[in-house]
């Protein structure tokens, strides 16, 4: 670092009031079940996709495949705006989640479209695959999102129990 900028640490990102409402609330334990789910299923449905797109075979089970995503990302959305409603006292955009949630809104409206031109049928195979591929290279940058907030959390408690044990001694200093 140079000698002449001053490090300024970033603010916590929970209150202690707002860890102990996250580490109590359901919806914690509902996220940490959701989120890789809709990653396996965001893998598959990648693979089922690339398929199509390759070879065009498996439309049919891309299609369905893209379908239970999308399922999944509203319903691990719905139950993120209720935990961000526990902890934080808003459905969305709380500050400390605002660029996420920011993001979180394009995959939904990628996911969606692909919905909505699935259900008009007047799109071709291939355009819906290639909104299918936006929808989920919008969702991989925001997954990136939420895994480095979920590493910056876990180092913020980690710096916040070290105070509590650094003053002790190490047992192999005694005399």
């Amino acid at each position: 670092m140079h000698p002449n900028v001053a490090f300024t640490p970033l603010p916590a990102l929970y209150t202690p009031e707002q860890r102990a409402r996250r580490d109590a609330t359901r919806w914690t334990l509902v996220q940490g079940v959701l989120a890789p789910l809709q990653f396996l299923v965001f893998a598959v449905s990648l693979g089922l996709v690339l398929r199509f797109l390759a070879t065009g075979e498996g439309l049919a089970w891309a299609h369905a495949s893209v379908v239970l995503k999308t399922l999944v990302l509203y319903t691990i959305m719905v139950t993120g705006c209720l935990w961000e409603k526990v902890v934080f006292g808003r459905y969305l955009f709380a500050p400390a989640f605002f660029w996420e949630d920011v993001f979180s809104m394009l995959v939904l409206a990628l996911h969606t479209l692909y919905l909505v031109l699935l259900w008009q049928g007047a799109t071709a195979p291939h355009t819906l695959m290639g909104v299918a591929l936006a929808a989920y290279a919008a969702y991989v940058v925001n997954a990136t999102q939420f895994l480095l907030k979920l590493r910056a959390a876990r180092l913020q408690e980690v710096r916040h129990a070290a105070p509590a044990t650094a003053n002790r001694e190490a047992p192999w200093t005694r005399a």
